[in-house]
Order: C-alpha cells, then sequence, then structure tokens
C-alpha cells in the first residue's frame, strides 16, 4: 500500500477521540479517510463482551457506546489480540493494513504486527513505536487520509481540539 503518510493524532480518552471524529465528521471529512485505534475499553472500564450483527460489531460496557458509534461510522470495524500488544480494537482502512501486515509481513526488529500495519499505512517508520506505545497506554490514535488540501484541513479542524495532531507531515 503506496500512500501518503496520513495526519494522526493522539487522543488520551475515547470521549476526547470521539469528540475529534464529530468534528471532523460535522466539517465535511469523509468518515471514510478516518481510521481509530486503541485498547481503552479495558483498564476500569471493562467490556462485558462483543456480537456481530451484519457488518457491523456491537459490544457492552463502559465504553459500548463508543465503540458500537465508532463501528456504525467507520469501514471495517475490527478486533484482534496482538502478541505483545494486547486487545486492539480498530476501524477504518487501517484495519486492511493489519489484516496485510498478519498475513504477508515477516515482522522483526522489534516491531510488533500492529506496528507493521502503521508502517504499511503510511506512518513515518520513526513515529511506529511512538503510536504502539500510545495504544499500549489505553490512548487512542486517530488516522486520517486524503489529498494535501484534505490533510491541511484536518490538521486545521484537529489543530482547534483540546490534542493537537501528534504528527503533522508536511504538505507536499
Amino acid at each position: 500500500m503506496t500512500q501518503q503518510d496520513p495526519v494522526v493524532a493522539v487522543f488520551p480518552t475515547h470521549a476526547a477521540a470521539d469528540d475529534a471524529i464529530k468534528v471532523l465528521g460535522k466539517h465535511g471529512v469523509d468518515l471514510k479517510t478516518l481510521s481509530i485505534i486503541g485498547q481503552g475499553y479495558h483498564s476500569e472500564e471493562h467490556a462485558i463482551g462483543f456480537y456481530s450483527v451484519g457488518d457491523r460489531i456491537r459490544s457492552w460496557g463502559t465504553t459500548g457506546a463508543f465503540w458500537g458509534g465508532i463501528w456504525g461510522l467507520l469501514l471495517a470495524p475490527a478486533l484482534f489480540v496482538i502478541p505483545g500488544v494486547g486487545t486492539v480494537a480498530l476501524a477504518g482502512p487501517v484495519v486492511a493494513a493489519l489484516v496485510s501486515a498478519l498475513e504477508g509481513v515477516v515482522i522483526g526488529g522489534g516491531i510488533s504486527a500492529l506496528g507493521a500495519a502503521l508502517a504499511e499505512f503510511g506512518v513515518p517508520k520513526d513515529d511506529v513505536v511512538k503510536y504502539e506505545t500510545a495504544i499500549r497506554a489505553n490512548e487512542f490514535v486517530l488516522l486520517v487520509q486524503g489529498t494535501d488540501d484534505e490533510r491541511t484541513r484536518v490538521r486545521a479542524l484537529l489543530d482547534g481540539l483540546a490534542a493537537a495532531p501528534a504528527a503533522t507531515p508536511a504538505a507536499a
């Protein structure tokens, strides 16, 4: 998968990530370009279970509304148990990158399947460990693809939120 670096933002809570997605959607950003990765349904917010209805995954638990809403908005909801990382919930185009990494990439050099997926998705290799660490710390990583103009607009919208983008690649 060859593409431009996505805009990446890290949010400390599922509520902050949800707010960011709502702001982007309200301002006309195509939700099909958004991906989110997080583990935040565990810790003190235990999920009781997951179930699938059609192409949507639902969950029970205190963050069930968050993941249910995200999985209803974004493409390709998925839940993986990744060695070295743990259980990770994802939605959006990054899911295809993770599946590709799990199916075909020989992972070495201390990078997990999640790290390989982030790199394949376009995240600069120097930043992959930073985002894996954020996910392991129960933070939420939001990735947005698009043209240079779209990415510039997304950065401006995210800059207006409490959590500024963690990586803002220069526009070409």
